[in-house]
């Protein structure tokens, strides 16, 4: 069977089907199709790996056109399950490469493709894999992420992704309405924090849209939400992102410090910790929701015993 592109270490390749008909129309799967589907296939959606299967067109639809893909894009998506999105993005980019940590329907997937739109069958690579832990991504480099991701892990992939491949250019995601307005929260808000500051690292994101309960199979207890984030030069400064991140995690582990006593044990004390606030020129009463990416970087250039 042919493959496009390498097989990344810790992939198992699962192909690609070629079966060329430009005549024929791709063809989404309805609600019965993807029950049908699960059926033949003896899934049943689990919690653990947070799986809710789209089954509405006009969702998926939706994304594709909010995620502004095109010819040229390289799309991954992770979690494409039953393949629901998999079917609407793959006639508008010039290649999907979708990552299914589930081996029955990393197998299935193809074949699904194949079933509905054989003439797009060869756009299409399919990597059995966790989205969490991968060091590479087979085939072309990405240029954006589409995907439908599962709830549980949604923050941890989406930043693994991020810093894995900076050539995304675009990222388009439903998750959880609740940590869709976590990831897109400003300073100075009860519910900005680690994903919003870490997330603004890489990229500027925004609320793209509410998603009901209705579109999914099985129905999930939680609303969803579309963020849209779109790739931005990280913040200017000399310290390395993963001490940067260290800041972040230190300052929101205790909401309601102050960051002279949030940031001591990262610094070694309280005192060294107002010693590099003052240095970085934030005042040490200050509270972690009230700082910007670039204040959290300027603060970790400071850091007590760091050279430079």
């Amino acid at each position: 069977m042919p493959r496009a592109g390498r097989t990344a270490p810790g992939w198992q390749d699962v192909g690609v089907t070629q079966t060329p008909a430009p005549d024929e129309r791709s063809r989404l799967l309805t609600p019965a199709d993807v029950r049908a589907l699960a059926e033949r296939l003896g899934v049943r959606p689990t919690k653990t790996l947070g799986q809710n299967f789209v089954i509405d067109h006009g969702t998926v639809r939706r994304i594709v056109r909010v995620a502004g893909v095109g010819e040229d894009d390289v799309v991954v998506e992770v979690g494409p399950g039953l393949g629901s999105l998999t079917l609407a993005l793959l006639p508008h980019v010039r290649r999907v490469t979708a990552v299914e940590i589930d081996p029955v329907l990393a197998r299935a997937l193809p074949e699904t493709v194949a079933a509905h739109a054989p003439e797009l069958a060869d756009r299409l690579t399919v990597a059995l894999g966790d989205a969490m832990r991968v060091t590479e991504v087979p085939g072309p480099a990405p240029t954006a992420l589409v995907a439908n991701l599962p709830y549980n892990v949604s923050v941890p992939v989406l930043l693994h992704l991020l810093e894995l491949l900076p050539s995304l250019e675009r990222v388009l995601v439903m998750v959880q309405a609740e940590v869709a307005d976590r990831i897109t929260a400003g300073p100075g808000g009860r519910i900005y924090g680690v994903p919003s500051a870490k997330v603004a690292w890489y990229a500027r994101a925004r609320r793209a849209g509410a998603v009901g309960r209705n579109v999914f199979w099985p129905a999930p207890n939680v609303d969803s939400g579309l963020v849209e984030l779109v790739r931005r030069a990280p913040p200017e400064t000399g310290a390395p992102r993963e001490e940067v991140f260290r800041v972040i995690d230190a300052a929101f582990a205790q909401r309601r410090k102050t960051l002279r006593a949030a940031l001591a044990g990262w610094a070694g004390s309280a005192p060294a910790a107002e010693q590099a606030l003052r240095a970085a020129g934030i005042d040490p009463g200050a509270r972690g929701e009230a700082l910007r990416v670039e204040d959290f970087a300027a603060i970790a250039e400071h850091r007590p015993g760091a050279a430079g």
